[in-house]
């Protein structure tokens, strides 16, 4: 089966890190696992300078678009947006290994 992987890169405010780090841990990770196909999601950070790196993995690629639709990410996403530097670019991609 192929999994599908959304990735979100971004940047927020350098005082703001541990705060959208917290959030993420406390609310979108539990909503995500509440999410149809949602298998694992990993959070990268660089403390100097604040951009992050968001990758969930979906067991399919119809599970990851249809949380996109529905409005579930942009509600996650809301959580978080008073923290960004700037909007973050969303992107797909199939796991290959």
């Amino acid at each position: 089966m192929t999994m599908h992987a959304r990735v979100i890169l971004g940047k927020v405010k350098l005082d703001k890190q541990a705060e959208a780090i917290k959030i993420y841990k406390e609310s979108v990770e539990p909503a995500a696992k509440k999410q149809k196909g949602f298998t694992r999601m990993h959070l990268l950070t660089d403390p100097v300078t604040s951009k992050f790196i968001s990758i969930t993995i979906w067991e399919t690629e119809k599970d990851m678009i249809d949380g996109e639709s529905s409005g579930y990410l942009q509600k996650q996403l809301e959580k978080i947006t008073a923290l960004f530097v700037g909007p973050p670019t969303i992107q797909h991609f199939v796991v290959s290994a």
